[in-house]
């Protein structure tokens, strides 16, 4: 399974096609994040990514752990809290943007 990682940040699995943890799914260039799923906490770049490669079923992160930093940036390594991802149009460290279509996939990874 590849996996991106860099100093300091945490391993990425999943087929990623980037060091920016952009995957075989989503590969745009606002497709620049990385989730901890609540199940395994292991970071995948997308839903799919995670069904394919973890070997179980993703868990929805709880509303009541909005802060946890489970989103990765993938251009500059910043871990946001859930709270401040679903908040967020880009990285509050980079200012990269993110994919204004990820929150079409949010109920995902996290209870609404």
């Amino acid at each position: 399974m590849p996996e991106t990682a860099g100093p300091g940040r945490p391993a990425v699995l999943g087929p990623t096609v980037d060091d920016e943890t952009r995957c075989i799914h989503y590969r745009t260039p606002l497709d620049v994040v990385a989730i901890e799923f609540a199940c395994c906490r292991e970071f995948y770049p997308c839903h799919l990514c995670h069904a394919e490669a973890a070997g179980h079923p993703a868990q929805q992160w709880p509303v009541s752990e909005r802060g946890e930093r489970a989103i990765l940036c993938g251009v500059c390594g910043h871990l946001l809290t859930i709270a401040e991802y679903l908040d967020a149009d880009g990285c509050p460290a980079c200012a990269v943007p993110f994919n204004p279509g990820c929150a079409l996939h949010a109920h995902l990874y996290f209870e609404v």
